[in-house]
């Protein structure tokens, strides 16, 4: 049976794999923010829609939701995978910076959602968030706690809608994907300049680069998330790598067990001594 996806951030990485899987036998509203993507979103298949979406320029949410709902009548999937990462130490990351963050990660995700929930009776969310939900990444604080924040909203949004819509979080571990070269270049000047913790900020970039090649395939997140999809009552929250399943486990311990742990991997791994808590 045909469906009707809207899917955002689906030019490159996870979004593209899922487009490029799903494209030939449903219909397709693919979001993306840089313009330069749309005729080569619209190539890939007839049944391909882009429209132009940019969460830090909330007058696109408004005319992207419109044109939405001026297009179909029902929608039976969104997911919702668009997204950046703000990383640096926390004493240092300028608010404005935390912000832009949230706006992408969360309040963009949440606005678009409640815009199109008129047409979603009976449908799916399915949210793309991150093993870094589980809040024990050092360095990525923002990232980190926008991910808890988006599963928080809309877990709570499936408790209270009465349109019988099903919300699904994935949490993928390292995935390959063009976002680790974007957030080196987006956060180019903590890594730069970030005196006292230059150590950090080199394994963070080298980190960041071996994910961006080693880490799982996109097609292992999206087979989860037409896992998720076909499933009658899919479960609340799927973990994709075994890296998101240890985190999860890891997670459920006392807190203080957990700084430890995570202060002694990052001392091991940068030669650096971490003070405090992380």
């Amino acid at each position: 049976m045909t469906k009707t996806y809207v899917i955002t951030g689906s030019a490159s990485g996870i979004g593209r794999a899922l487009l490029e899987r799903i494209a030939n036998d449903n219909v397709v509203f693919a979001g993306y923010r840089n313009k330069d993507n749309e005729d080569e979103l619209r190539a890939i298949s007839p049944n391909i829609y882009p429209f132009y979406i940019d969460y830090t320029r909330p007058e696109t949410i408004k005319l992207a939701s419109e044109y939405l709902l001026s297009k179909c009548t029902k929608i039976d999937t969104l997911v919702n995978i668009a997204g950046c990462v703000v990383a640096g130490p926390v004493e240092k990351i300028e608010i404005s910076e935390i912000k832009r963050q949230f706006d992408v990660n969360v309040f963009g995700h949440l606005e678009f959602s409640q815009n199109l929930l008129s047409a979603m009776d009976n449908g799916k969310i399915i949210n793309i968030s991150s093993m870094a939900s589980y809040g024990i990444f050092p360095f990525i604080a923002p990232y980190c706690a926008s991910k808890r924040c988006l599963d928080m909203f809309f877990n709570l949004l499936l408790i209270e809608n009465k349109r019988n819509i099903k919300v699904v979080s994935i949490k993928p571990g390292v995935i390959a994907t063009p976002l680790w070269k974007k957030s080196i270049d987006e956060n180019s000047k903590y890594f730069d300049n970030c005196k006292g913790y230059e150590k950090e900020m080199r394994f963070l970039i080298s980190n960041a680069e071996k994910n961006g090649k080693k880490g799982l395939s996109a097609d292992k997140v999206v087979d989860v998330i037409l896992k998720a999809d076909r499933a009658k009552n899919p479960k609340l929250s799927y973990t994709v790598g075994c890296d998101a399943f240890l985190a999860s486990l890891v997670s459920k311990l006392p807190q203080s067990i957990v700084n430890g742990l995570v202060k002694y991997s990052l001392k091991k791994r940068t030669g650096s001594q971490v003070s405090n808590g992380i």
